[in-house]
């Protein structure tokens, strides 16, 4: 008997000190997700993209009664990519384009993931771990996630050659000149949670 209450007593105070989760959804509304994509030219096209779902969870340690991110899972809706720096027929061939198989073959792959499975605390916020997924292929990720008034906001840049998307890729083709698009994309958002 004395064995199992010592037993109990143990996990108690196991329990007692590791992390309390508390976890967020995202309010898919009023959050947001912008890219931006550049050319050797040093031209330009940025758009957006919308939220299907996601959730981002903090874990305090009771002992240290510090908080960080803990893991987080977003998921992304590519049918939403809209280009924002072009108008009429212009915006509707970009557009197109970039969800055709030159790019993102969005007919294909209709969800973009985004898994967070660890962070550190920095100054401004949280420097994150994950996995980032595109076109069914996954490659881990690491950007900021700093707080904001009402939520956080995050940047990270994602090399697209490591996902397939081949068009005009120095990574793929030579001898491009100016028609070189760089590999990198620039990702930002506001996440907010209801």
């Amino acid at each position: 008997m004395k064995k199992l209450n010592a037993f109990l007593l143990l996990n108690f105070i196991i329990l007692s000190i590791s992390a309390q989760e508390t976890t967020m959804t995202i309010d898919t509304e009023t959050s947001s997700l912008n890219w931006i994509g550049k050319k050797i030219t040093n031209s330009q096209h940025n758009g957006s993209l919308k939220f299907i779902s996601g959730d981002l969870t903090m874990c305090t340690d009771k002992k240290t009664l510090k908080t960080h991110v803990c893991k987080g899972n977003f998921i992304v809706d590519m049918t939403t990519l809209l280009v924002e720096d072009l108008t009429g027929s212009s915006k509707q061939k970009l557009e197109g384009h970039l969800k055709s198989d030159d790019f993102f073959s969005v007919d294909k792959h209709k969800k973009a993931f985004l898994s967070i499975n660890s962070s550190e605390t920095i100054e401004s916020g949280f420097s994150v771990k994950g996995s980032l997924t595109i076109k069914n292929i996954t490659h881990p990720v690491e950007f900021e996630l700093n707080r904001n008034a009402g939520g956080f906001t995050a940047y990270m840049i994602f090399d697209r050659s490591k996902y397939n998307v081949k068009y005009n890729s120095g990574s793929f083709f030579e001898n491009l000149g100016d028609r070189l698009i760089l590999d990198d994309i620039e990702l930002s958002a506001d996440l907010y949670f209801q």
